[in-house]
């Protein structure tokens, strides 16, 4: 009986989320996403400010209110507030009712996507900016290009990294016994010790 009872002591009361800065950076990763989930709904919702920075092309779909266009900006930000429930599963102690895979999958996936297409835009821009190739005039224009390096790109690459890092401490966490999987473990590890002192 005695093992049985030091094997329940091993149950956790309940889940736990990480702590430090792997959850501030989730925190952040939540407040990212919903701020890009704002600038789109802003922009379908008729809004004007900023929509230069996007470049000429993007910029007159806006103005004129395309239809398909709009449909676009809504279906982005709603899936950039479901980005900001990921960030929020990957350090909230709800999350860890989720099997363990389906954050990882989608953090991880979320962080190399953004990683990546942020860095290659910055590489584009910052060779345009600088003239070593040619700027589409009616795809992005001069001024776009200076935005999208000097904002946009980074703001894709602060995403990644923000997600990245969360998704680690995620990771880190379950693997040490956190989280559904470490309670279900832990609980079949009591339940052992019960049978074999039967």
């Amino acid at each position: 009986m005695r093992m049985a009872s030091d094997a329940a002591r091993m149950l956790p009361s309940s889940p736990r989320a990480p702590r430090g800065w792997t959850q501030l950076a989730g925190y952040a990763a939540c407040a990212w996403a919903l701020v890009f989930a704002a600038v789109s709904f802003y922009w379908a919702a008729g809004g004007t400010i900023g929509a230069d920075t996007i470049g000429p092309a993007l910029a007159s779909l806006a103005l004129a209110r395309d239809p398909e266009f709009v449909a676009i900006l809504w279906i982005t930000g709603a899936l950039k507030l479901v980005a900001g429930l990921l960030a929020l599963a990957l350090v909230q102690h709800w999350g860890w009712f989720i099997p363990r895979w389906l954050p990882l999958i989608a953090g991880w996936g979320a962080a190399i996507g953004l990683i990546l297409y942020g860095g290659a835009s910055f590489v584009q821009h910052a060779l345009m900016v600088t003239g070593a190739i040619a700027i589409p005039a009616g795809l992005v224009g001069e001024t776009a290009a200076r935005w999208h390096l000097l904002l946009w790109d980074p703001w894709w690459l602060l995403g990644g990294l923000l997600f990245a890092a969360a998704t680690w401490g995620y990771g880190q966490h379950t693997a040490r016994g956190g989280g559904v999987r470490g309670t279900r473990s832990s609980r079949r590890v009591a339940e052992d010790a019960e049978k074999s002192e039967r």
